[in-house]
């Protein structure tokens, strides 16, 4: 089986633990791609934890900033890989904001990726941040991000082959088909 998924939901929703759950079900070798930039103690000891748990049933590959790239990089080589999570779109968007690229440029990037994602000799699971179900954010940065997410979100779901959506701790698959319970409501 080959496509993308998109896993979204928001913080502490259970829908990183569902992806892996997920990717456990493909054989090894499993890649793991991680967008986190740790710029501190608690972020660099979350990012030690979050390897730890996957211990050595996933490759880890940073990307914080190269997503699209590094996809795009292991379609053409042809990488040896059953399954690949990305975890998670919503913290690249935000690397590449606070790098200074511009909404215009990141969203031809997020075009990129969804190409390269439609296309993968591998099954990727995308674990992204629903960010639009809130307040408005009071500042223009926070508004852009929000936006940008929202398209990235609406572009990369209408090439996924499935939508998830974790609330609550529990998972529902959205497409295809009529939405359904996905997990069957497995607490952490």
């Amino acid at each position: 089986m080959t496509g993308f998924s998109v896993i979204g939901g928001g913080a502490r929703s259970g829908k990183s633990a569902f992806a892996l759950r997920l990717a456990l079900e493909f054989p090894s070798p499993r890649l793991f791609l991680a967008t986190s930039e740790p710029f501190d103690d608690e972020m660099r000891e979350r990012a030690s934890a979050h390897r730890a748990e996957r211990g050595h049933a996933f490759e880890t590959i940073e990307a914080p900033r190269d997503l699209d790239g590094v996809v795009g990089a292991l379609r053409r080589n042809a990488r040896d890989a059953s399954v690949v999570v990305v975890d998670c779109l919503t913290l690249w968007l935000s690397n590449l904001l606070l790098a200074g690229e511009t909404p215009r440029d990141i969203e031809r990037r997020v075009a990129a990726l969804a190409d390269e994602l439609a296309v993968a000799p591998f099954t990727t699971l995308v674990v992204t941040n629903e960010v639009g179900m809130g307040l408005v954010p009071d500042t223009p940065l926070g508004r852009t991000f929000r936006d940008l997410t929202g398209r990235a979100h609406q572009r990369l779901a209408h090439r996924a082959s499935a939508i998830y959506f974790a609330a609550l701790g529990v998972v529902l698959r959205l497409k295809p088909g009529t939405p359904v319970l996905a997990d069957g409501g497995r607490a952490p």
